[in-house]
């Protein structure tokens, strides 16, 4: 593969441990959305290119390929493997940046850095996987029982372009800590990660067949690595809208399904909170990374006696970002995926005044090369126009104020979705009281989108099914078998 990151060309997927091109001949064009213009092309990857990926995978599995290293041996790789993105994590960095928009700094000390970290917990995990025993009578002999964890088999794994090393980690490292052997679909606009992480996998000692990637488009590629009668499990990360067909087309042959999907997420302000901290926390929960965050806090309720003063605040910090590529170390905040997105988020910022709401800083789309939008703060007093309902997945935030505990319980939890809130107030009691009660997978306490590799990941109602990261994120590509022994 060409590993310079300035130059466009021609990036092959892997299969059965070769880096291949697609079946069918045709090219993706993939771009800077700082520029808008193309920096490399990968295959467009489909029906025959998942099969022929899903049969690596599965040979790879039969035969024990990944199974005979033992777990101290696959321990081992998987901690190989993180030192190797550790090596290379100015060149990754990078490679996130230019592709996917996030300012390098971001890419750097957060995004890779996590990708590495992930690797290497999940190697300390592979150890540590066994079953139960159980003794008890039967009808006429004493049984022993015991229970063995193995790997659910193949699995396929749909990836956003978010933050789409991270988010990959969290699916790939957990699935080869548990013995699985996978196929990748990057998503189309972000694959070139993927492919560089598809290189250090190789190097690090991973058996052929073990890890395939495949790029394509999701209605193509995605759609037929979720309809595949081979895989076993599938795990998805996006929209709620794609994560419904994807559940669907995972009925085929009941494969386990794991999807985290979109949010809605409450940020809660109280009078006594410390505004120090509280306004420049509510302004980073949505504004980091564009507001392309699942967990963004794009619904700001803050209590009637100090509305005026956190909006006050957070407009100031709106407007004092400074907008530009990632490459740029002033950056403080980088483009939209696409055109298509900063159309998307464009389109909700103009309802908002045609739903009575009003615009307070932002709104518009920058003039210039890319795709950029100007960070958005928009108050209104109406729960159900647009903005308030609909994830935006934009620099947009909505605020609101509220009067009543009863209030805001009723109005955080007032959403299809339930992936992550945050409570902001020095009132500890208050503060576990309102937790237990908000709808959430994730509920921070004056904090904000702080993931972690250790807790587990992911949302209550359409937000999405089960939980990735933690033992629990391993936990997912298992199976448990009893076995009963008469004595």
């Amino acid at each position: 593969m060409q590993n310079d990151v300035k130059a466009p060309g021609f990036k092959p997927m892997l299969i059965g441990g070769e880096w291949v091109a697609g079946a069918n001949g045709k090219l993706l064009d993939v771009y800077n959305p700082a520029t808008g213009q193309v920096i490399a092309q990968v295959p467009d990857g489909d029906r025959d290119d998942i099969e022929r990926a899903v049969q690596a995978a599965r040979n790879a599995f039969d035969t024990g390929a990944w199974e005979k290293l033992g777990p101290a041996g696959r321990a081992k790789c998987l901690w190989r493997i993180g030192d190797l993105i550790e090596a290379n994590l100015d060149e990754l960095a990078r490679l996130e940046s230019l592709n996917n928009g996030m300012t390098e700094a971001s890419a750097r000390g957060f995004a890779v850095a996590r990708t590495a970290e992930c690797f290497r917990y999940y190697a300390g995990w592979v150890t540590k996987i066994h079953g139960k025993t159980s003794e008890f009578h039967g009808m006429s002999e004493p049984i022993l029982g015991y229970t063995l964890r193995e790997p659910v088999g193949v699995a396929g794994m749909i990836v956003p372009w978010n933050s789409p090393l991270m988010i990959t980690s969290w699916k790939l490292a957990a699935a080869l800590a548990a013995g699985c052997t996978c196929v990748l679909k990057p998503a189309e606009e972000t694959p070139l990660t993927a492919l560089r992480l598809g290189e250090l996998i190789l190097e690090a000692g991973v058996p052929p067949g073990v890890v395939n990637i495949v790029t394509g488009y999701g209605h193509k590629a995605g759609a037929a690595l979720a309809e595949h009668d081979q895989v076993d499990k599938i795990t998805f990360t996006g929209s709620t809208e794609i994560g419904k067909i994807i559940l669907k087309s995972a009925a085929g042959n009941l494969k386990k399904v794991t999807l985290e999907l979109g949010g809605k997420s409450p940020v809660v302000v109280f009078p006594d909170a410390d505004m120090g901290k509280a306004i420049p926390g509510a302004a980073r929960a949505i504004f980091n990374n564009s507001g392309q965050v699942c967990t963004a806090g794009s619904r700001l309720y803050v209590h009637e006696s100090v509305f005026d003063q956190v909006i006050e605040g957070v407009t100031k910090r709106a407007a004092a970002i400074k907008v530009g590529p990632g490459s740029d170390p002033a950056t403080e905040m980088g483009p939209l995926i696409s055109q298509k997105q900063l159309s998307r988020v464009a389109g909700y910022v103009r309802s908002g005044p045609d739903e009575g709401a009003e615009i307070v800083v932002g709104g518009g789309v920058l003039d210039r090369p890319g795709f950029f939008m100007e960070p958005t703060v928009i108050t209104t007093r109406n729960e159900d126009i647009t903005v308030v309902r609909e994830e935006i997945f934009g620099p947009v935030l909505v605020a609101q104020p509220f009067r009543e505990i009863e209030e805001i319980t009723q109005l955080a939890n007032d959403t299809p979705f339930g992936l992550a809130a945050s409570i902001w107030t020095q009132d500890i009691k208050l503060a576990h009281r309102l937790a237990r009660r908000i709808q959430a997978g994730s509920v921070g306490i004056n904090v904000h989108q702080m993931t972690n590799i250790s807790m587990p990941f992911g949302g209550y109602k359409q937000s999405g099914w089960g939980r990735e990261s933690s033992w629990e994120g391993i936990d997912a590509y298992l199976e448990t078998k009893s076995v009963l022994v008469a004595l």
